[in-house]
């Protein structure tokens, strides 16, 4: 299946199917966690997708193609990542805040509060109008209509959703607009003469990426192209929140440095940057960064030939295109929750979330492949581009490849045995000490993937690039 997978996957940048030919796929097939979703499949899919593209640039540089390998279990095991970080021997990965989670909400409905960054935790504890105790929002939530907690918390800039089935989905409006959207576009926005890639001696070397975004998915995109020689800037700001662990997992290999956007200066230090970058990756809300005259198509203007990536929780049209979202969101409005729910109780009745970040880490490997393609389009016929995707069009592309059956559904180990991730991690240095992660899952015959630089904490660094080579 993962084959199958991969060669409509290369449909997106009108790629020879038979390509898929080259990859030599491992590990096994789903299930391999507790799930009926193809996680195996799909992460195996995705990621060679990503080995393909880098194939692809690498000839480029050296007139020579690469051999690309995916193992499905380790690809699996990228999907939390974050389970597995280690820092001087400690568990790394950090706990979920204790009011987050899903609630019986009124008529046997079920309620999911978003509760990872504070100010969405306020948000929901504010239309509760209860302190933070989960015992206190259990009782609060049962006081509502499900569906209408889902829109008072997000009129109040918060985020959650109300736990529905997948039929139920397929009638919702937003449900319609995500099936009218490919699973990811790539346009073309602008002209400008077609530019070689940088010199240097690996896939991505001198290309330089600006990485504003946050959580999971589009911050994996920059450590994926981070692996393959990219230049990656992450850009933050003080005033927002954010997750140690997640930065843990997802900054390897990347450059760190604030810049408060409300700032008319450090905007003019990020439009300095623009200048120089060949990637602008994004994942605010949609026409939230045109309003600081960073829409795709003024970064264009600011540099011809630059790649914008934009990341979206819920897709560009329907009436929750501009909605907050996230991988666990878009799982319970969708069905998925209920589905897994259905299948692999827990402790306690209602809907379960699947035993990984399916939808995020998919994300992040989808846009760094379209990120390449587009980076590939740009050398042989020039031109600046737009790539666009969301987690709900990944999600609704996960779903589509159907579900393992039921009878193949028993006795599914819950995690790798530790002889498999002893073998998938490596151990970096970092500025907190020792840390032990997951290494990249890609291997390939020439350029293997590699981190070149730690992971180090927010608004580590200056906001200037490094020295291109010579």
């Amino acid at each position: 299946m993962d084959k199958e997978l991969l060669k409509r996957l290369l449909e997106i940048p009108g790629w020879d199917p038979t390509k898929a030919n080259s990859v030599e796929f491992s590990g096994g097939d789903d299930p391999i966690l507790p799930t009926s979703f193809r996680i195996g499949a799909t992460a195996s899919a995705s990621l060679a997708a990503v080995g393909l593209a880098v194939s692809d640039l690498w000839e480029m540089r050296t007139g020579r193609r690469q051999e690309v390998a995916v193992d499905a279990r380790r690809a699996t095991a990228s999907l939390r990542s974050s389970r597995y970080l280690k820092l001087d021997g400690a568990p790394a990965a950090g706990e979920r805040p204790s009011v987050m989670g899903v609630y019986p909400a009124k008529n046997g409905r079920w309620s999911y509060l978003h509760c990872n960054f504070p100010n969405h935790r306020e948000a929901a504890l504010s239309v509760l109008g209860v302190e933070e105790d989960r015992e206190a929002v259990r009782r609060a939530v049962a006081q509502w209509d499900a569906q209408e907690l889902e829109e008072a918390i997000i009129a109040a800039k918060g985020a959650g959703g109300m736990v529905r089935s997948m039929d139920e989905w397929a009638q919702h409006p937003q449900s319609a607009a995500v099936a009218s959207l490919p699973l990811m576009e790539i346009d073309r926005i602008g002209d400008s003469p077609p530019e070689p890639l940088p010199d240097g001696d690996r896939p991505l070397s001198g290309v330089r990426v600006l990485d504003l975004t946050r959580v999971l998915a589009g911050p994996t995109c920059a450590r994926t192209l981070a692996e393959h020689g990219a230049d990656v800037m992450k850009i933050a700001a003080e005033h927002l929140p954010s997750n140690r662990s997640q930065e843990y997992d997802t900054g390897h290999g990347k450059l760190s440095t604030f810049l408060d956007l409300r700032d008319v200066d450090k905007l003019d230090t990020l439009r300095g940057l623009v200048r120089e970058a060949d990637v602008f990756s994004q994942g605010y809300r949609p026409g939230t960064l045109a309003q600081r005259g960073l829409s795709p198509e003024e970064l264009a203007q600011i540099r011809p030939g630059i790649v914008c990536v934009s990341l979206s929780a819920f897709g560009r049209v329907g009436p929750w295109s501009d909605r907050r979202g996230f991988d666990t969101v878009v799982q319970t409005v969708s069905g998925i929750t209920h589905r897994q729910g259905e299948l692999f109780p827990g402790a306690e009745p209602g809907p379960q979330f699947y035993p990984v970040s399916a939808i995020d880490y998919l994300t992040g490997y989808l846009m760094a492949f379209g990120t390449m393609i587009a980076l590939g389009r740009r050398v042989r016929e020039g031109g600046s581009w737009l790539v666009r995707i969301s987690l709900a069009q990944v999600g609704k592309w996960l779903v589509d490849q159907g579900q393992v059956p039921e009878d193949q559904l028993r006795d599914v180990a819950s995690d790798f045995s530790q002889d498999e991730i002893d073998r998938w991690s490596t151990t970096t240095e970092i500025p907190g000490g020792r840390l032990n992660h997951l290494a990249p899952v890609l291997q390939l015959s020439e350029a293997q993937p590699y981190w070149a630089r730690p992971t180090v904490p927010l608004g580590y660094h200056d906001p200037a690039w490094p020295a291109r080579a010579a």
